[in-house]
């Protein structure tokens, strides 16, 4: 007689198998992977900076445990960024989780950006007036402000003093005396390519900075004023324009047309002028009204001579700094906004103790650098700091009042601006021109500046 049939015995040797297969399976797998945030600089990273950047991935997973990773930009101007980092946001999964974002894209990617405010309640209080105006759309905080940046004038000290000067100028016909003495000076020298000032003059967004200084310090209003009014065909705004299409060909050259930011920056570096138009950048993101503003620096070859740092000039009315930076801010697809906001928290201690430090990017070697009567910053509508024999103000660019359509509204202003510095079109034409597109691209009505 055979063995008797056991059922349960058979399923039991029947389950041992796969146990153990399942067993050594599961042994033979990796440990799952650790968190890891995409993040997102504005521009490129120099190949200088990758050990640092890598330096701060590997500090940030020790003390959180979370992997970082970052993405490549681009060094190109504002508005090309701002197309690429659209293109990476709707990648969603595998585009930036934290993001650094130019103050103006905020209304233009409010739908692709998380709102803050339930993870930085605390800190949001402390941001003064004039920074949160430019940070927070339609009730949101979009962004964290992580450097924030306003316009001055950096000039050459040494040459000053030795053609008698012993301060730099306070108004631009100042700056205009100045720069053609200093100009003619130097060319008689020998150096046939020397110029007095050099600025920005491409059709870009660097440009509509230039140009809003420009109007505001005649007193031409702000382009898009804060109660809703266009601003820009008056004789003030006019008036301004028309003083930089004279400069091009006098103190500043003829391919100023042509010149971005670099551009003019490595003319002043090499030597080759005595005042360029750059940014000054305060790096802490909150309680900054009533602080002096810090000079950061762009990766530049050792300067030559002796080297200034001021309010930019003023017109009739005032002195005037257009208000720039860069917030921090999160992707709304990403799957880790706590995650996020750590590391958010993170770069921004980084960043302070790294200034507490005295670690500035690139600082100089061996020249002197004069900070001499620089503005704080203020609030942009409701205050002004006496500077000298003007006010300074500094002035944000209509982006928050024109949202989404800023963008549009923008590459307007700086094509009508570059249509009169190339002399395409009289200055009025543009003005007339520039308030019908407008009207046309934001639905306000034209209006006179408001009064400071």
């Amino acid at each position: 007689m055979g063995p008797k049939y056991c059922p349960r015995a058979t399923f039991s040797r029947m389950l041992i198998p796969l146990f153990i297969a399942a067993t050594l399976s599961a042994c033979h797998q990796s440990a799952p992977e650790p968190m890891t945030l995409n993040y997102l600089r504005l521009g490129w990273i120099p190949s200088g900076e990758l050990p640092a950047a890598e330096a701060l991935s590997r500090k940030f997973t020790r003390e959180t445990g979370i992997g970082l990773r970052h993405l490549r930009g681009v060094q190109e101007e504002t508005l090309d960024q701002l197309t690429v980092t659209r293109k990476l946001l709707q990648e969603r999964g595998s585009g930036p989780d934290v993001l650094q974002v130019d103050v103006t894209w905020l209304g233009v990617l409010q739908g692709d950006l998380t709102d803050l405010r339930p993870y930085f309640a605390a800190e949001s209080s402390s941001m003064g007036p004039s920074v949160a105006s430019s940070y927070i759309v339609d009730g949101k905080i979009l962004a964290i402000p992580y450097q924030i940046q306003v316009g001055v004038l950096e000039y050459r000290a040494d040459l000053l003093r030795e053609y008698g000067y012993d301060h730099p100028p306070r108004t631009w016909d100042e700056l205009e005396r100045m720069a053609a003495r200093i100009q003619t000076g130097e060319r008689a020298k020998g150096k046939k390519d020397f110029w007095g000032y050099v600025w920005p003059g491409a059709a870009a967004e660097s440009l509509t900075c230039n140009a809003l200084e420009w109007q505001v310090a005649e007193g031409g209003g702000r382009i898009i004023e804060s109660d809703g009014k266009i601003s820009v065909n008056n004789p003030a705004a006019i008036r301004g324009w028309q003083r930089a299409r004279r400069w091009i060909g006098w103190i500043s050259p003829l391919s100023t047309v042509e010149y971005r930011e670099i551009d003019s920056y490595n003319a002043f570096d090499s030597g080759r002028a005595a005042f360029v138009r750059k940014w000054g950048a305060e790096p802490r993101g909150f309680s900054t009204n009533g602080e002096q503003l810090r000079l950061l620096q762009w990766k530049r070859q050792l300067p030559v001579g002796e080297i200034g740092y001021t309010t930019l000039p003023g017109g009739s009315m005032a002195s005037v700094g257009t208000l720039g930076g860069v917030g921090l801010g999160v992707s709304r697809y990403s799957l880790h906004p706590r995650e996020d906001a750590a590391l958010i928290r993170f770069l921004l201690r980084e960043q302070i103790e790294s200034m507490k430090n005295g670690n500035v990017s690139n600082p100089y070697v061996s020249s002197q650098v004069i900070v001499y009567d620089i503005a704080s910053i203020v609030d942009t509508y409701r205050d002004s700091k006496k500077s000298g024999p003007l006010k300074a103000i500094v002035v944000s660019r209509p982006s928050w009042i024109a949202a989404r359509s800023y963008e549009e509204v923008t590459r307007a202003y700086f094509g009508a601006v570059h249509s009169v510095l190339t002399g395409e079109r009289r200055a009025p034409e543009a003005a007339a021109e520039l308030e019908k597109d407008l009207v046309k691209i934001t639905g306000f009505r034209a209006g006179p500046p408001a009064k400071d």
